[in-house]
């Protein structure tokens, strides 16, 4: 099976399994996986965020997301048990439809890295 083929079908995989445990099925869009993805690291998911607060877990994801490739590395945790990262690498600029490919195969790669799918 082709790369891509093989990636966009464990994207709907985990894009379907997500949506029906976190969504009552409606399909979740990738900001809402990433979104999730960073309270799963925060280990904190009963709490209800500020706005400000869902931006820094949608980072803490996408650091957590993009550290196998290289870009970012596990720095400390905070005091209030916050993880925080440092660059290793710039990312490379990226068109639109790149950055979404990459965040696709990243987020594929960490559910199963958990064990999420297979």
């Amino acid at each position: 099976m082709a790369r891509d083929e093989q990636l966009k079908e464990r994207w709907a995989g985990v894009q379907k399994k997500l949506s029906d445990q976190f969504a009552d099925g409606e399909l979740m869009e990738l900001d809402a996986i990433i979104y999730l993805i960073g309270v799963q690291e925060l280990g904190k998911p009963h709490k209800r965020y500020k706005k400000d607060h869902k931006i820094d877990l949608m980072h803490i994801a996408i650091c957590t997301l993009l550290e196998p490739y290289g870009y970012y590395e596990f720095d400390f945790y905070d005091d209030d048990g916050w993880p925080h990262f440092k660059i290793k690498e710039e990312l490379p600029t990226l068109k639109a439809g790149e950055q979404t490919v990459l965040m696709k195969e990243a987020i594929v790669q960490y559910f199963m890295e958990k064990e999420y799918i297979s």
